[in-house]
């Protein structure tokens, strides 16, 4: 389900991000990118698609901490949300797509990919977040779509409750739903999560899931689709993120449960798991600064993923083309993980 025309635009971007890494790490990076633009380097024939393992970047990465919550445009290297690479063919034409957490990320790629794919998208983000979100606000507009932006703080109820009307009301309809935005923090031990701390992550990764899903339902007519992000920590819990995994076992749950209910209204609901991808969530607190130098390196593939590899995976979950497929996760772990 990955994009297989993987641009030279994409790989130019990725080789530009790692200007300012240690000459190593920019060696290797730059080797990689070379790679990607001569097919006989890596062994491939016209029209076969590139190596996956020599994508992107790999670790080790540059040392780097952000506060919480972090911006894709201050990481090194810059994440590719598919920005240069994603090209639509109407999968979602008319369609009208509310995405939480759409300012970076996962839900950044997934905005990009619904606009090109031509639906109208609205994000939902943290104020701070803003300069990540004006980015792509003009990225859905150049696609010649509508965006609607809704800074806000997923923790409270009324403001959830209160944005999918508002969502709807500016999109002029509402018929997809992406419950993707997350907390997570590292934590060596379960003693060192305070109960404010666990109860943010929960507000942020469940409650605001349960509102938003609870008021969006009467909302979406039948056709509609659910796309929930969940996690390979569902099936293999990080040891320093505990609270976070738990959150992601419960979203792999609910998203079950909640298909063989709302099948009878003729809703889809379906989730993504994704293993190690480079995002803000992992350079602002998710993970310890040891892990984020190797960050990816331990799963078979070697590398983490990038959001623009998950893009067309919330597409064909939102568009007619899964009309048979509900209760399912979707898992892109780079090689390991259960779903």
């Amino acid at each position: 389900m990955a994009t297989d025309d993987i641009s030279t635009s994409r790989r130019k971007l990725m080789q530009g991000a790692t200007a300012g890494l240690m000459t190593a790490v920019a060696a290797r990076a730059i080797a990689q990118s070379n790679a990607q633009q001569d097919g006989q380097s890596t062994g491939n024939q016209a029209g076969v698609p590139p190596d996956p393992r020599s994508l992107y970047a790999h670790p080790p990465f540059p040392a780097q901490h952000q506060p919480w919550p972090g911006l894709a445009g201050r990481m090194t290297p810059r994440p590719d949300h598919g920005e240069n690479s994603y090209r639509g063919s109407g999968k979602l034409t008319g369609r009208h797509a509310l995405i939480t957490g759409g300012d970076s990320g996962i839900g950044r790629a997934a905005a990009i990919a619904y606009a090109r794919e031509g639906a109208d998208v609205a994000i939902v983000y943290l104020p701070e977040e803003e300069p990540d979100a004006r980015e792509v606000v003009q990225l859905i507009q150049a696609a010649g779509r509508k965006a609607v932006a809704l800074p806000g703080d997923l923790r409270n109820e009324s403001f959830c409750r209160k944005l999918v009307g508002d969502a709807q009301h500016q999109l002029g309809g509402l018929d997809i739903l992406v419950n993707n935005a997350a907390r997570q923090q590292s934590h060596d031990s379960i003693l060192d999560i305070t109960t404010e701390q666990f109860d943010w992550t929960l507000r942020t990764n469940l409650y605001a899931m349960f509102w938003l899903t609870q008021t969006a339902i009467p909302l979406l007519p039948p056709g509609s689709a659910i796309v929930n992000t969940t996690s390979v920590n569902a099936y293999e819990p990080g040891v320093n993120i505990l609270d976070y995994a738990m959150t992601k076992a419960a979203i792999a749950n609910f998203t079950k449960g909640l298909a063989k209910q709302l099948i009878d209204r003729g809703i889809r609901v379906n989730a993504v798991a994704p293993g190690p991808f480079w995002t803000p969530l992992q350079v602002s607190g998710g993970q310890t600064t040891q892990n984020l130098e190797h960050f990816g390196e331990r799963v078979p593939m070697k590398r983490p993923g990038q959001p623009a590899e998950l893009a067309p995976i919330y597409v064909l979950l939102a568009s007619a083309q899964a009309s048979y497929v509900t209760g399912q996760i979707y898992g892109a772990m780079g090689g390991e993980g259960q779903p």
